[in-house]
């Protein structure tokens, strides 16, 4: 669509659902009634275009995968209740760990063992949410630390998916780079000037050690929790469903085994995530959940906490059903992306941006604009590869096609940038999985996560200023 003199208007279905979204606390009518204006820009029938939008939104691979993912996750976690393995674990860490600093850096160090943005806030979420809630910590700051331990930790390890996927455009670009290997080598150099990751990290160990205090809404849940025990804000929708479906202590059967029961699907987990990167090069999480949920079914049924067939299928139902909200966000996410894109919301962010970079503000510049773009879309490598083919040139020419630390440092504000507005944005996937995997609702998720995103996003601006 051409909006001409009027292309400014393309922004309006995100600056709609941002508006609702604060002020109504409800991410699914904000996206919704932000995707409805979208279609009514784009010249579709009203009702009739919503339609459309979210058959071509949500009629594609991507979609059904992240479903897929969810909805796993939903019975995995049902099955670890019902098993009573999570309450064996709650009370045997209880016993050692009664401190929420303890269980708040616990989750911390779990980001780091899970280097996958979308598998690691969900599993992290799913074994430390029941430890979480015995010592009072508010769904939103686990929420946060999940969040803040997810995209940054992944843009900091080279040999993921992120660090291929960013060398490969990078290799794209040509000029001074000739092959992937080389545009990894400068992925890596990279690393110490992607500032804004780096910092969200350290910002995220301290307030977890207690050494720098909660402020903002975080406080307020903070004090909500301390005044009046409520994990959750009171009229809010958790992103996994509170209601136990199923009575536990039924299904207990046999003494829950921690090894068996909880261990065991984890490293079946991680294991066919390595050993599928290692020899497909690609990560398998959907295969991988599958084959733990698969096996903890076949596990409950020989220690016989299922009568028949149908309680299983009970169980199936009843995790899907936990996890019926994070679905609904995520395809309103995608279709929202869709009209937005449609529009050219990111192509006009670029185009008001590029003109003004120079020498002395290319960093800065760069930074901002993948982050507006990041956020604005929900996803950071939509953002890397509108980016990189604008933005790169323009360091090479700056420097002369010669390969210095200013292509280190655009690189960097790049990936940064991303990350950023990411973090910032709550039509993103790893926003919303960190919501679920915390069970938080998730607007006060972002509420309570921006002011930090914020500060280190105006942190590295700074840096970027200063270098």
């Amino acid at each position: 669509m051409i909006l001409g003199e009027w292309e400014y208007i393309s922004l309006l279905p995100l600056v709609i659902t941002l508006l609702l979204a604060f002020v109504m606390r409800s991410a699914l009518i904000a996206m919704l009634v932000g995707t409805f204006i979208g279609t009514l820009l784009i010249g579709l029938t009203p009702g009739v275009g919503l339609n459309q939008i979210f058959q071509a939104s949500l009629g594609n691979d991507d979609f059904i995968w992240i479903c897929e993912i969810i909805i796993l996750i939903g019975i995995l976690f049902e099955l670890f209740k019902s098993s009573g393995a999570l309450n064996l674990l709650a009370e045997r860490v209880m016993k050692r760990q009664k401190k929420r600093r303890n269980v708040e850096l616990s989750a911390w160090a779990m980001g780091f063992m899970i280097v996958d943005d979308y598998f690691s806030p969900l599993l992290t979420g799913a074994i430390i949410r029941p430890i979480s809630d015995r010592v009072s910590i508010p769904r939103e700051k686990l929420a946060f630390i999940l969040d803040a331990t997810t995209a940054s930790v992944c843009i900091l390890f080279p040999f993921t998916a992120w660090g291929a996927y960013v060398s490969s455009l990078i290799a794209a670009q040509g000029g001074p780079v000739d092959s992937v290997e080389q545009a990894l080598s400068i992925y890596i150099l990279a690393i110490p000037y992607n500032i804004y990751p780096i910092l969200l990290i350290i910002f995220t160990l301290f307030i977890c050690a207690g050494l720098i205090s909660d402020f903002g809404p975080m406080k307020t849940a903070e004090e909500r929790v301390k005044n009046t025990g409520a994990l959750i804000r009171p009229g809010s929708v958790p992103m996994v469903s509170e209601d136990d479906h199923i009575d536990v202590n039924a299904r207990i059967g046999r003494q829950p085994s921690l090894v068996f029961e909880l261990l065991m699907p984890i490293i079946l987990i991680i294991g066919v995530g390595v050993i599928s990167i290692v020899v497909l090069g690609s990560v398998k999480i959907v295969e991988a959940f599958l084959l733990a949920v698969t096996y903890l079914i076949i596990v409950a049924t020989y220690k016989k906490r299922f009568k028949n067939a149908v309680e299983i299928g009970e169980l199936i139902v009843s995790g899907m059903k936990s996890v019926s909200g994070a679905l609904l966000i995520i395809a309103l996410a995608y279709s929202l992306n869709t009209v937005t894109s449609e529009l050219g919301a990111a192509d006009l962010i670029i185009d008001l941006f590029a003109e003004d970079l120079t020498s002395s503000t290319l960093l800065i510049m760069t930074f901002l604009v993948t982050a507006i773009i990041s956020f604005s879309t929900g996803t950071s490598w939509g953002a890397y590869a509108m980016t990189i083919p604008v933005v790169l040139p323009l360091a090479y020419e700056l420097t002369g096609g010669q390969i210095t630390p200013l292509i280190y440092q655009t690189v960097a504000a790049i990936a940064g940038g991303g990350i950023f507005g990411d973090n910032a944005s709550p039509v993103s996937d790893t926003t919303v999985l960190s919501s679920v995997g915390a069970g938080s609702d998730h607007i006060d998720h972002v509420i309570t996560q921006l002011p930090y995103a914020l500060l280190i996003g105006a942190i590295s601006i700074v840096f970027y200023a200063l270098i």
